[in-house]
Order: structure tokens, then C-alpha cells, then sequence
């Protein structure tokens, strides 16, 4: 489009476009991207409070989130904890820092330290928007959502113009923004759709992270808006009272022991199988190996599907 009269908006041909590069599109690499809004939701007693603040030390020092996810946009970081008074605070981000063997006295994290704040009232949006200018955060954490505002949640048009100011803080200042949600206590297909309150809390999300229990670990599930999200993993906060430490991180792979006897068992068939060096029928691999005739077939199947095997008139052999 030609020059601008006043009257239109300025547009420019798509090929015109700024490239994002590729080490600027994450805030925390996999984890959160570089100036996402989205949120942190599950049901009470997730750790979604400690997730938040393990993100907001992450980005703060430049160290990995959950001993996982490498930082790629360090800087400074600003959270709102409205439920945690402001000792608690401190201590829960001094754990986090003592487990990455940092000093939180040169930790680029700040605290709102008001003792209310309404994002839905102009006054206090100005005020944000002012500490955030003054700042320059590259994350906000507020936590929980529920807490800094007293619209109805399950009003699209009450959320979505409270959506749209924390839309224009991101926009304005380039920063991620993290809200801190609660699920609902309905059951749903995909955890986005059990967020409490209107489904334009979910839409907005350009990176979202949601917390279940699942025994004694947490079950995380990402989701992004352009990226492809990672499949579900487990995650566990491990405190140490005598050192003072505390830290969100992923959980190493529990080994499965039906997996692993699975496992045995086909390396047992494939031994058999070059140690014989012939076919054999299904029923002579059973014999031989006195194995359960349906865990067999499961074995063989999978090893014929991998091409480790291959059936012929005489039986099973190796490939």
C-alpha cells in the first residue's frame, strides 16, 4: 500500500515481514516461548505457585527450569504473589536459588510488594503498566488470576477486554506473561478445557502448562501456539529441609517392569532364534522358552513390526 493518508492502517507485503530467528523465539527453551501470554493451571495443591516461581527464577539468573528446560531469554522478572505473604515469598524463592547455588542478593527478580492488586481497575492497570515501563521485566507472573480482579469469570465480554489490556502490556513492553489459573473440578478430554471461567482464558494462551497429580509426582502438560508441544511429562518438588533447598524438575522415566520383562523376553526369541539358526513354528519358540502363549505372540508381533523377524511356511527367523 502507498504512503499513509491518515485514514487507513499501515500494511506491508507478507515477504516484507520481520524474520524471527530461531534462538528468539523462546523465553525458556521448549518450555515458554519468548513473549507468551498463557497460564499455569490445575486443580489446588499442583505446585502450579512453585512452577511459576521456578520459571521466574529461570529467566532471572539464565539457569535451566525444571533442571530441563534451558533458558533462552534471560533478564529481569517480576512477579505477583497474592495469595503468599512476602516472607513466604522470600523463602520459597531463596530454596529455589540455593538449589541452583545462587545468590538471591544479585537475583534480577522483583516483587510487587502492594497489598492488593486489581488489573481490572484503571488506576491500578496504569500503575502496572508504569512498574512494568520502569522495569522492563522480560516475564510478569501474576498468581493467581482469581485474585487480581472481581469481574465474573464465565463473562466472555467481562474477560475479554481484561485479556486485551494484559494483551497490550505484552505488546507495549515485550514481555511473557504468566497467569496462575485454577481448573475447574470437571473431567475434560484436553486440560485446557477444564480451566475455570470463560474459554477466552485458554485461547489467549501462546504457551500454556497445566499441573495434575498423579500419584506422588505431578503429570505436565505443554501446550504452544506455534511450536509443537512435547508429550506429557512427569515432574516432582524435591525439598531438602537441611539445606534449605527446593526445586521443581523433571522426573527421570520410571522403568515399567512389565516393559522391561517384555524387553527380556524378545531379546530371548531373537537369541533362540540365530542360536538355532533356522525357522522355527510358534509352538516350538513356546516350548523352548515356557513362555505364556499370549505374551509371545504380543513379542513376536512387535519384532516381525520392527523387521528384527519374519515368518515364513517353516516358522519364525531371523531377518
Amino acid at each position: 500500500m502507498g504512503a499513509q493518508d491518515g485514514r487507513t492502517l499501515p500494511v506491508l507485503r507478507a515477504c516484507k515481514l520481520e524474520v524471527q530467528e530461531s534462538e528468539e523465539r523462546w523465553l525458556i527453551d521448549g518450555l515458554w516461548a519468548r513473549n507468551a501470554i498463557g497460564l499455569v493451571g490445575g486443580a489446588p495443591k499442583c505446585c502450579k505457585s512453585w512452577f511459576g516461581l521456578e520459571m521466574a527464577v529461570s529467566v532471572a539468573s539464565g539457569t535451566p527450569a525444571l533442571g530441563h528446560f534451558p533458558c533462552a531469554t534471560s533478564g529481569a522478572v517480576l512477579v505477583y504473589l497474592a495469595e503468599d505473604s512476602l516472607p513466604q515469598v522470600r523463602d520459597r524463592v531463596e530454596a529455589l536459588c540455593k538449589s541452583r547455588g545462587l545468590d538471591i542478593a544479585v537475583l534480577d527478580l522483583h516483587v510487587i510488594t502492594a497489598s492488593s492488586l486489581r488489573i481490572d481497575l484503571a488506576g491500578d492497570q496504569a500503575r502496572l503498566a508504569a512498574t512494568i515501563e520502569a522495569l522492563r521485566p522480560r516475564l510478569l507472573v501474576l498468581d493467581p488470576l482469581v485474585r487480581i480482579h472481581r469481574l465474573d469469570e464465565n463473562s466472555s465480554s467481562e474477560i475479554s477486554g481484561l485479556l486485551g489490556y494484559i494483551r497490550d502490556l505484552q505488546r507495549r513492553f515485550d514481555v511473557a506473561v504468566v497467569l496462575v489459573h485454577h481448573a475447574s473440578k470437571k473431567a475434560r478430554a484436553q486440560p485446557g478445557q477444564a480451566l475455570r471461567g470463560s474459554s477466552d482464558l485458554h485461547a489467549i494462551g501462546d504457551s500454556n502448562a497445566y499441573l495434575a497429580r498423579r500419584g506422588d509426582r505431578l503429570l505436565l502438560t505443554l501446550e504452544h501456539r506455534a511450536a509443537r508441544s512435547p508429550e506429557p511429562m512427569e515432574i516432582e518438588l524435591v525439598v531438602d529441609p537441611e539445606q534449605d533447598t527446593a526445586q521443581l524438575r523433571v522426573c527421570e522415566a520410571r522403568v515399567d517392569p512389565a516393559s522391561l520383562r517384555e524387553r527380556k523376553l524378545a531379546d530371548d526369541v531373537l537369541e533362540l532364534l540365530a542360536r538355532e539358526g533356522r525357522a522355527l513354528p510358534r509352538t516350538e519358540i513356546r516350548s523352548l522358552l515356557r513362555v505364556n502363549n499370549q505374551r509371545l505372540g504380543d513379542v513376536l508381533d512387535q519384532l516381525a513390526c520392527s523387521g528384527a523377524i519374519h515368518r515364513s511356511s517353516d516358522g519364525w527367523a531371523r531377518s
